[in-house]
């Protein structure tokens, strides 16, 4: 299987992934500012998964241009990683329909997490399949950045079920630092 049709098929579940998130939001229920203000956790919570979604969308992007050859063992690990943001709306939902409580915070992280992992399963799977002069090998180095999220991830898990409030805040932190494009990768595919 080539390249394109992988990153066709994940491009095609990202997008159903935010078409149900975007499907469970629902209308207030009266006209005034207050019935708009109750919905407000679950937009919320809709829009750091959103970001979420599109920084996965972004970097697996470049990922699979780093990729020389597609195996079933990275066939196996996309679908993986699909599988876990795939949860995403469920996780978004329960979230926001219970403003943020411990439990579902927990949940959320732990969703979280278990993506990353799978996101480096799937690196690692890469690396493993095009050998010692994989590309992107060359360009996640150490990989600071991904090990230092599912450093955070495990420390917000914890800390949600006694401050909720700290825990999503610890969400938005590791968006932020994704939000700017890992451009690593690029630099790598250059200077091939």
């Amino acid at each position: 299987m080539g390249r394109g049709r992988l990153e066709a098929f994940s491009d095609g579940v990202l997008a159903i992934i935010i078409t149900i998130m975007v499907l469970e939001l629902k209308s207030p229920e009266g006209e005034g500012v207050g019935a708009l203000l109750a919905l407000a956790p679950i937009f919320f919570s809709y829009v750091l998964s959103f970001l979420y979604i599109g920084i996965y969308w972004n970097n697996h992007h470049h990922l699979l241009q780093a990729c020389r050859r597609v195996s079933s063992g990275v066939l196996w690990a996309n679908l993986h990683l699909l599988f876990w943001l795939s949860l995403v709306p469920f996780a978004t939902r329960w979230i926001g329909e219970n403003h943020y409580a411990a439990l579902p915070t927990a949940v959320y992280g732990v969703n979280l997490l278990l993506a990353a992992v799978a996101y480096w399963i799937l690196q690692q799977a890469i690396i493993s399949n095009d050998g010692d002069t994989s590309p992107l090998r060359r360009a996640i180095g150490r990989d600071w950045k991904g090990r230092l999220s599912q450093l955070l991830y495990v420390l917000a898990v914890l800390v949600a079920f006694a401050a909720p409030w700290l825990a999503q805040a610890i969400y938005l932190l590791v968006a932020l630092i994704w939000i700017i494009p890992d451009r690593r990768i690029e630099q790598a595919l250059l200077e091939e």
